[in-house]
């Protein structure tokens, strides 16, 4: 085996080539663990939806107000710096490449579809209802892949004050 080696083997280069060996090996390690602790505190990304009004005989002042708990709940997410919060306008973005538009009537799982689409691990959905003077809100994160219901929050409030709705999205999305 010796004799194929261009040099004649000797202590100094035994040391030399060990110590080379003994560096690629740490070099190895050192870049493996780089790469996991990386990829561990990388943050997932999470898609925010409109939430759903679900009162009974909702009147048109109240619709559009979903978008806004929704915008609430996408700015506590992102405050959180625990997650990479999709945009708004990629959502809608990527409903018109399904033909799908905007459409309250876009059901969880063509949402998740829509979610993968985007590369987000996490979807929130979510809904208010108002009833006998109070205003529940609920909210649930579904993970992308399975669709399995991961986490549920919910907040209840008076209805006649629009900053405790607001609140109660905000603490809502904290505790997811």
């Amino acid at each position: 085996m010796w004799i194929l080696l261009p040099w004649k083997p000797n202590m100094r280069s035994d040391k030399i080539i060990t110590g080379i060996l003994l560096f690629v090996v740490l070099a190895c390690l050192v870049g493996c663990a780089a790469h996991e602790r990386v990829r561990t505190t990388q943050h997932p990304t999470i898609a925010v939806w409109n939430l759903d009004n679900l009162t009974p005989g909702a009147d048109q002042a109240r619709l559009d107000l979903g978008e806004i708990l929704a915008g609430r709940v996408m700015e506590t997410i992102k405050a959180s710096g625990k997650a990479t919060v999709v945009e708004r306008q990629r959502l809608l973005l990527a409903l018109e490449e399904l033909n799908l538009g905007a459409s309250p009537l876009v059901d969880q799982d063509t949402r998740l579809d829509v979610g993968k689409m985007l590369g987000a691990r996490f979807m929130v959905f979510g809904a208010y209802q108002v009833i006998a003077g109070t205003m529940r809100l609920d909210l649930r994160l579904v993970e992308v892949e399975t669709g399995k219901i991961v986490k549920v929050a919910g907040r209840i409030c008076p209805d006649s004050d629009m900053s405790a709705w607001l609140n109660a999205a905000e603490a809502a999305a904290k505790d997811l």
